[in-house]
């Protein structure tokens, strides 16, 4: 691979945001302006799993004057983890910040992240609230390690602890095991030290593993429930459903043999990797049946111009 990048900072910064885009729409332009918009001393490293829709490029174009932006482009698609790694060999900021591209974080939100760690020696990583369009906190902010009975118990909605943390999450700065991988801010000295993400997972739960990992070395993983940031989820993964929900049941499985302590016993390992292989069958007919829709909605509005013409 050899990616190609365009303007650099020649100075040290606190803070590098790295965003990783695949064919992710619209969004990333909304992404890119939020970011560049913060008063925040930063670079924003934008690296691009080959897209297709021309957006990357036309921000490089719409952001060419501008040093802070470097944009770099991928031959094929890394994965996820692969991509930040990547561009994290490039970042000079202290921090580094990974950021979905279909996120957008309002005023002061970069500089409130930042300014967290700031004389935290033991804080290894801090992630934000995630929210809809309607506020609405995705409860996926604020996560325990999946081991199977937690897991079960959210599959199956029975009582006990749950993957996801239930109830309000406080607006104060508060310990987790896990937080969305849509917002993840972390030293960069640290990212370096545990080897950044584990490129074995190519899209999904290498987030977990992060945050597992940088508590497994003795370092705390918080969430700061006061910084809430809008998120798409999902704009990327839209036309190409059942691409994203394999690589999604790949990485639960990866995450549960590498982890989890259940997978030393065989009939249990077994079990769950037909659970989670079976799950992943019974979603494509639905994933299909979307898929459809969508291309028939866009084609629609694709003609809808002739026919008022007609």
């Amino acid at each position: 691979m050899d990616p190609a990048s365009s303007h650099r900072s020649p100075f040290a910064l606190p803070l590098t945001v790295i965003v990783v885009s695949a064919d992710s729409g619209p969004d990333l332009r909304d992404c890119v302006q939020s970011i560049l918009a913060s008063l925040l001393p930063l670079e924003l490293l934008l690296i691009d799993n080959r897209s297709h829709d021309g957006i990357p490029e036309a921000i490089e174009r719409a952001h060419a004057h501008d040093h802070r932006l470097t944009v770099i482009y991928n031959h094929h698609n890394l994965g996820f983890g692969a991509a930040v790694n990547l561009a994290s060999k490039q970042a000079q900021g202290d921090a580094l910040l990974i950021l979905n591209p279909d996120c957008v974080v309002q005023k002061g939100d970069l500089e409130r992240l930042a300014g967290l760690l700031v004389g935290k020696t033991k804080v290894g990583l801090i992630g934000a609230v995630v929210c809809d369009a309607e506020g609405r906190a995705d409860p996926a902010s604020w996560r325990r390690d999946p081991l199977l009975q937690r897991s079960l118990n959210s599959m199956l909605n029975r009582v006990g602890e749950k993957v996801n943390v239930e109830g309000d999450i406080p607006a104060a700065l508060i310990e987790a095991e896990a937080v969305s991988g849509a917002v993840m801010l972390v030293p960069r000295v640290l990212f370096q030290r545990i080897g950044g993400f584990d490129e074995a997972y190519f899209l999904h739960c290498e987030d977990l593993d992060l945050c597992r990992r940088v508590r497994d070395i003795g370092y705390q993983v918080l969430l700061a429930g006061d910084i809430r940031v809008h998120h798409g989820k999902g704009s990327s993964s839209r036309h190409r459903p059942i691409f994203v929900s394999r690589h999604k049941h790949r990485g639960m499985w990866q995450w549960f043999r590498k982890h989890d302590p259940a997978s030393e016993k065989k009939l249990v390992s077994a079990a769950v990797w037909l659970g989670i292989w079976a799950h992943f069958v019974l979603q494509v007919p639905g994933q299909l049946w979307r898929l459809l829709l969508l291309k028939l909605r866009r084609s629609m509005q694709a003609t809808a111009p002739a026919a008022d013409e007609d």
